[in-house]
């Protein structure tokens, strides 16, 4: 056993900030999984501007070992209308049907969407810490003792976010500069944050069941995505 943790451990040291390696200790990273599973339920705001939120249940699974996601969820009247948000082989992906098989939304493949979504997965972390770890492809700065940047990708799709530690080590948020709002030009690059809450043991991690995602416009706050984990497993 001890032959086969070491070299990862190694690695772990030569690659990885220590208050990076702090975290995943404190998240319980491992170094043998594939990814990470979870369910979700919770409300969103189909546009920045509506006053009605829409219930929606979700499963959502992580990469550990590459950048990528995959988020379907379930929403309106009986669920009928289904959504597909993803990271895929390097490149994003939004889609809306309704009843699975008639097209509502679908935006174009480009390096704005890619961008946007590879935030998403660095934000999402927390929901699957063994990839602190295990995703080479990840470039760590420690800016301050509360406070680390993770960024990925290369060129136009390039993307970096910050993650705001809680006083138990844990991740209590974060923020991006300039997440794409539009996914057609202009693209609007706006501050983005999220903040996670209520963490629990799960096989071995501390993963946060609650979250909650914001716009930051004129200097406002407009929370439009709140959820709670209603699963997770390795």
């Amino acid at each position: 056993m001890t032959d086969l943790v070491a070299p990862a451990v190694a690695d772990d040291e030569a690659r990885l900030p220590e208050a990076v390696r702090r975290l995943a200790r404190v998240l319980g990273a491992e170094a043998s999984s594939q990814g990470a599973s979870l369910t979700q339920a919770g409300r969103m705001k189909l546009s920045i501007n509506a006053k009605n939120w829409t219930r929606f249940t979700a499963r959502q699974t992580i990469a550990t070992r590459a950048c990528g996601f995959d988020w379907r969820a379930r929403m309106g009247p009986f669920g009928v209308i289904a959504v597909q948000d993803a990271l895929i082989e390097g490149r994003g992906k939004l889609s809306v049907n309704a009843l699975g098989i008639a097209p509502l939304a679908r935006a174009t493949p480009s390096d704005a969407l890619t961008r946007s979504e590879l935030m998403r997965y660095l934000a999402e972390l927390a929901w699957a810490p063994d990839t602190i770890r295990l995703n080479t492809a990840l470039r760590w700065r420690e800016i301050d003792a509360r406070t680390l940047s993770v960024s990925a990708g290369i060129g136009a799709a390039a993307a970096e976010v910050f993650f705001t530690l809680g006083g138990d080590g844990t991740i209590a948020g974060g923020y991006a500069l300039d997440r794409p709002r539009s996914l057609v030009e202009p693209f609007l690059p706006t501050r983005w944050t999220w903040r996670y809450s209520d963490y629990r043991r799960c096989e071995g991690r501390f993963i946060p069941f609650a979250g909650e995602v914001a716009w930051e416009i004129e200097g406002k706050e407009l929370v439009y995505w709140q959820g709670r984990l209603t699963g997770w497993h390795a």
